[in-house]
């Protein structure tokens, strides 16, 4: 890949944001269409869904096969909204306004090493997600979307068999704690989240099978989390917050938890050297847009859990760019 695409990698993402905003993979999953047919289902202009097509074309996600007549590819399937690992949701957050106006002021977070957001929108990201419910719906859509895989990853990597209770910290609307509760039929779960975003689980948990089996619990991690769980699960978490912050959330799980319990972080775990890992320019969005929240080396997360009175246990790789990082109480 030249330099000139790399640079030009803004027109890719947004292209996929509108394409996912525009629902063209859904029009497209019965057979191929013209332009002028999926113009006229999305309410757009014939000319700009063709040369939209034709440019996404070019990278994979559709194909031209004459006529200016599209069929989906592989890849492209990925953004209708009833595939396995459907990634259209995630697709349009990447391309909303709440992370497109940050990123557009990185050089902000690289002097100062402060988020951006805050510099754009004079707030911190999830105080604005509370008070945005547009933003927040399609920021929890997104994480819904990439949770579907990365949840079945987790439960292919990890051996749950041994875990009565488990607490999943700041789960959002459920989706881990489903899947791994619909794998562990013994198991019972903690749903741990703040006010406004569990109010959104108690349909989900239903529909997953597992509401009898799931308790929804809210409140603030940086105050305490729910006692009674001998393993504590955080996927997308740790990576939000600096060290003092993280170590605050691993200790109140410490204090939640009898000796021998476990504490598992999912996050991306950053390797040595130049080799290519989705999670190098995860840290950069970190970097842009959370309160210094990023993602951490192996050592880091050894020294993260020591400091917050955990034994480093190990790391388990899953199928995606995310690890398991298992701390034990001891």
């Amino acid at each position: 890949m030249t330099l000139m695409n790399l640079t030009a990698g803004k027109w890719v993402s947004r292209a996929i944001a509108v394409a996912a905003e525009l629902g063209i993979a859904d029009l497209l999953k019965d057979g191929n269409k013209t332009a002028a047919q999926v113009a006229r289902s999305t309410s757009a202009s014939e000319d700009g869904v063709y040369r939209l097509l034709r440019g996404l074309g070019s990278v994979g996600l559709f194909a031209e096969t004459g006529d200016r007549r599209f069929r989906l590819t592989p890849l492209g399937k990925l953004l209708r909204s009833d595939s396995p690992q459907a990634l259209g949701a995630y697709a349009q957050f990447v391309g909303h306004e709440s992370t497109w106006r940050p990123w557009g002021k990185l050089d902000h977070s690289v002097r100062t090493g402060e988020p951006a957001f805050d510099h754009v929108f004079g707030m911190r990201i999830f105080e604005y997600f509370a008070k945005m419910s547009e933003a927040a719906a399609v920021f929890d859509a997104a994480m819904t979307s990439i949770s579907t895989w990365e949840s079945k990853a987790v439960v292919a990597a990890y051996d749950f068999s041994g875990t009565r209770t488990l607490v999943d910290v700041a789960g959002g609307h459920g989706l881990m704690i489903i899947t791994i509760l619909k794998a562990n039929r013994k198991m019972r779960g903690v749903l741990f989240d703040l006010p406004h975003v569990t109010a959104g689980a108690t349909r989900l948990l239903r529909s997953g099978g597992v509401a009898n089996r799931c308790q929804i619990v809210s409140g603030d991690f940086f105050t305490s989390v729910p006692e009674g769980g001998d393993a504590y699960i955080m996927k997308h978490i740790i990576h939000d917050w600096d060290d003092e912050r993280a170590i605050q959330i691993l200790r109140n799980c410490h204090s939640a938890m009898q000796r021998g319990g476990k504490v598992l972080i999912v996050d991306a775990v950053i390797p040595s050297g130049n080799a290519a890992h989705f999670g190098k320019l995860l840290d950069l969005e970190m970097l842009a847009l959370t309160p210094r929240g990023r993602e951490r080396t192996r050592a880091e997360f050894r020294d993260l859990l020591q400091r917050s009175g955990f034994k480093f246990r190990r790391v388990i790789p899953t199928e995606t760019h995310l690890s398991l990082v298992e701390g034990v109480k001891v």
